[in-house]
């Protein structure tokens, strides 16, 4: 059974590492992703809905599915090995369908930019947390400001 969720909010662990918190709309169990600082400003762009003025290597994705006629139709967080969570895109181009194995990060990052609905199997879910268990409310706001004040670099000669 797949577990549909959201990315809830970004926030920093102690060691000030980003971390994903996905989960399910309505409740308060969440699934912690630790990722790296530049896949969580792509997130957080793009949960803010903030357009850079080049594209981003998601943005890039994006493009190239629009492009080429390919859907993104989900993604799926389905496994945890060795600490490490594994995720996979569900692409759908004409009656074709094709399951790509990506990271987790990426993974919700194109499914940010696409519509695409975001799902946990119930063994992924097994690593749930509490989320007053993980962050207090100064963190998540602390976080939120940092990544809004993280500006992407931009490519000068384009902007004229």
């Amino acid at each position: 059974m797949l577990i549909p969720v959201k990315v809830k909010q970004i926030v920093l662990d102690q060691t000030l590492n980003p971390v994903v918190l996905l989960g399910e709309p309505e409740g308060n169990q969440v699934l912690p992703i630790w990722v790296g600082p530049f896949e969580a400003q792509a997130i957080a762009l793009a949960m803010q809905g903030i357009l850079t003025p080049r594209p981003l290597t998601h943005d890039l994705l994006r493009s190239l599915c629009e492009n080429l006629g390919v859907e993104v139709n989900k993604v799926l967080v389905q496994d945890i090995r060795d600490g490490t969570y594994y995720a996979e895109l569900y692409l759908r181009q004409g009656d074709r369908e094709v399951v790509v194995d990506a990271r987790p990060s990426d993974a919700i990052a194109l499914a940010l930019r696409t519509n695409a609905p975001l799902y946990i199997t119930e063994k992924v879910a097994a690593y749930t947390l509490n989320v007053e268990d993980l962050v207090s409310e100064d963190q998540a706001e602390e976080l939120q400001q940092m990544l809004t004040d993280i500006k992407p670099e931009v490519d000068k000669k384009h902007l004229h």
